[in-house]
């Protein structure tokens, strides 16, 4: 079996709006759309076995090909009979290229995405550029790993070679991230780039699935970069588009979807989106990576994106960061120390349900693995089930008093 989509109800449209439900079918299972999707970094969850993730709604899961490739390796996980069996999940899975990964904690800075570049110093705009230039070329990027810095090089071809050995359902293109603070000169020539990698990608994920017929097909899903600027964002996609037809008409395997990356402001994300969605077709899905703060992900379904992950809420948990109908609390604060309630009583689920505020500030205080464990469960949940009852929406045809009574609760203390 291969990857195919199906469009479900859609939300009235208008300029940059493509907000849909849909169903991905998938060789492991299917996706019901809009849905959110719980990293997986390093073949799990942080602090949850695949029953606890199971239990939380979640339909699939997104793992690491950076992470993976350093410990175990992507051999290790390919004679396990690929990631999906190797953790004991079974349903459908996802891994990205590692992109983000060697450029972020390569030669990036501060680890993560600049979301908004207002409090960066010159300094760090001045390494930024200046480390980012000196690792990558044309052919790959050099990076040190962060285990034990040795160093290693991926190409599209190596990015191939890992994702095919790590087996998941759907993989993406090799793409070369940036950051709000690089020049536009530089953005073009990374959009020019990453397109010429994508065709690379596509070459070597033909190759690899011809010669591994015995393995369950997988879907290779192409990058859409250029950062906040309209013409390289469109650029971007329709290149993409260029190439998928031109891999067919070859009698080759295309793009089996898209993801939507890069760097950009808070601000712009439904207007990215929806440039991007502009040129896509219908028949596709869009999956937008490392999004998921509730108003985001209303803007981004509305612009049409149909699955997200990121880390934030298992990370946010770990911290003691809980998510609440009415808007998010950390529960290492000292007024929850003889607060006997349920995390969110309204919202209900297995840790409000099971256990207080009071003994999981004591566990966070205490530093036990349980305060993650539960704190990631009820995040976890809370995340699926909001973009469950977003889809639900989307098919009853009350999206619109859905989002505005929630995001103003959510955010009505702001």
């Amino acid at each position: 079996m291969d990857l195919s989509f199906d469009v479900g109800k859609r939300l009235p449209e208008g300029p940059g709006k493509h907000g849909r439900s849909g169903v991905i079918h998938t060789p492991h299972g299917d996706i019901q759309t809009p849905a959110f999707i719980p990293v997986a970094t390093k073949a799990t969850v942080k602090t949850l076995t695949p029953e606890q993730i199971r239990s939380t709604g979640a339909q699939a899961i997104l793992s690491n090909a950076y992470h993976l490739y350093l410990q175990p390796g992507h051999d290790i996980v390919d004679e396990a009979g690929g990631v999906a069996e190797f953790e004991n999940w079974h349903g459908p899975t996802y891994t990205d290229s590692g992109g983000f990964q060697v450029m972020s904690l390569g030669v990036g800075f501060k680890k993560v995405l600049a979301m908004d570049i207002a409090d960066l110093s010159d300094k760090d705009i001045r390494a930024a550029k200046k480390e980012r230039m000196a690792q990558v070329d044309e052919d790959g990027v050099d990076f040190k790993s962060v285990i034990d810095g040795s160093k290693h090089r991926f190409t599209p071809e190596k990015s191939m070679q890992i994702q095919h050995g790590l087996g998941a359902d759907i993989m993406f293109a090799f793409d070369e991230l940036t950051t709000l603070v690089d020049t536009r000169t530089y953005q073009e020539e990374s959009v020019a780039r990453t397109h010429r990698w994508a065709k690379r990608c596509l070459d070597e994920h033909d190759r690899l699935t011809r010669e591994r017929a015995h393995r369950p097909k997988q879907s290779l899903w192409g990058v859409v970069q250029g950062a906040q600027y309209e013409d390289l964002r469109r650029q971007a996609t329709r290149g993409l588009l260029d190439l998928d037809r031109a891999a067919r008409e070859d009698g080759k395997r295309g793009f089996g979807g898209f993801g939507i990356g890069g760097a950009l402001e808070k601000e712009n994300l439904g207007t990215i989106v929806g440039w991007v969605c502009d040129e896509l077709p219908e028949d596709k899905p869009r999956h937008l990576l490392g999004i998921s703060e509730p108003d985001d992900i209303f803007t981004a379904v509305e612009a049409g994106a149909d699955t997200f992950d990121c880390v934030a809420p298992t990370r946010l948990a770990r911290r003691g960061g809980v998510y609440t109908l009415d808007g998010r609390m950390n529960l290492t604060n000292a007024r929850f120390k003889r607060d006997f309630a349920g995390v969110d009583e309204e919202f209900g689920g297995y840790v409000s349900e099971n256990y207080s505020r009071a003994y999981l500030h004591h566990l966070l205080k205490a530093k036990e693995f349980l305060a993650g464990t539960l704190c990631t469960i009820h995040n976890v949940e809370f995340m699926i089930r909001l973009v469950d009852n977003i889809r639900a929406a989307i098919d009853g045809g009350y999206y619109e008093a859905y989002r505005d009574e929630f995001l103003g609760r959510y955010y009505a203390g702001k």
